[in-house]
């Protein structure tokens, strides 16, 4: 089937970080197949910030958290106008019924007990795939070549005066994803010899990257600079671009570093790293322990043990940066 005239396409993207990073192919592809259609996006603030620049995107809207939701997604709707295909990333009811909204006569989503009334072309989900790819398969209604591009971001990278180690130990998902402050600190007291040192945080994770702060600073590094909790989105994706090593657990900003190829030590304990892992980085090495709970994909240990993360050690980390296609010579410190 070939679809003609289509002249503005609405795309609800995901709420997450990471997960609009790893949206980015997706939109190229439609970019791609409908090069003069306008596109439309609509989501998250921290989504539709990260996805600025896209060519075709001309209009986005943030789906806002205060007052009633309905009534939210409705006004948007009527802003929007007419459009001709609406693909949502999400697959709650909310989601499935602003598709409804836009009066859109194609509209695609994966198709889930919540949503699947309000869809014209219901997507079964598949397992075993890369979040990316689960992704891509919305656009398989198209039959057209969709193709597996790189993570795109369209900022500028910072450029650093010297070589420089970012620190990510936080993640937004919820504890469960988190490895230790102290085994950060620790790692980062290590390379402080060859490299400036940032830490990166959201809102809320400034107490940890404090604490990592009065690690480093008690014990003689003064190569720091602490970015938690005072960067945009922009920001953010502009200083990862420009790193030259990243650790992190798994979060939205090791997303960003994949989209940049940023040699990149990602730490893993609940989450499965064959879904969520940077896409076509090849500059990546996974820290995880092969335990029978994990991954278990809760924010936080049900178990209550958190030996997924409990076993991940500062070797292990240090180890990892030296599998990296520029070994690095670790401090003795």
């Amino acid at each position: 089937m070939k679809f003609e005239n289509i002249e503005r396409i609405v795309v609800e993207v995901p709420s997450w970080l990471g997960d609009s990073v790893m949206a980015t192919p997706t939109l190229q592809n439609l970019e791609r197949i409908f090069p003069e259609s306008e596109i439309i996006l609509v989501g998250s603030k921290v989504a539709i910030d990260v996805l600025e620049g896209f060519k075709n995107v001309k209009e986005s809207y943030v789906i806002s958290r205060k007052g009633n939701r309905t009534i939210n997604l409705y006004k948007i709707s009527k802003n929007i106008g007419k459009v001709d295909i609406s693909i949502s990333m999400r697959t709650s009811l909310f989601s499935g019924l602003f598709q409804f909204m836009t009066k859109a006569p194609i509209r695609v989503a994966k198709s889930t007990s919540p949503n699947s009334m309000f869809l014209s072309h219901r997507v079964k989900a598949k397992r075993d795939l890369h979040q990316v790819e689960q992704y891509l398969t919305l656009l398989e209604f198209l039959e057209e070549e969709i193709k597996p591009y790189d993570l795109k971001l369209n900022f500028q990278p910072h450029k650093f005066q010297k070589s420089t180690l970012g620190i990510n130990a936080g993640a937004t998902y919820g504890s469960a994803k988190r490895w230790y402050p102290e085994k950060f600190a620790e790692v980062g007291q290590k390379l402080s010899d060859r490299f400036d040192i940032v830490l990166f945080g959201g809102a809320g994770e400034v107490e940890i990257n404090r604490d990592i702060e009065s690690y480093l600073v008690e014990r003689g590094v003064k190569n720091l600079k602490n970015l938690a909790g005072k960067t945009s989105i922009r920001e953010l994706a502009e200083y990862i671009g420009g790193l030259s090593l990243f650790i992190t657990n798994d979060s939205g900003p090791m997303h960003i570093a994949g989209a940049y190829k940023i040699p990149t030590i990602a730490i893993f304990g609940s989450t499965n790293h064959l879904q969520t892992d940077q896409w076509h980085n090849p500059n990546q090495v996974i820290v995880r322990k092969e335990i029978e709970c994990s991954p278990c994909m809760k924010r936080e240990c049900p178990l209550k043990h958190h030996e997924c993360m409990k076993m991940v050690e500062v070797d292990d980390v240090l180890r990892g940066v030296g599998t990296l296609e520029t070994p690095i010579t670790l401090s003795k410190k």
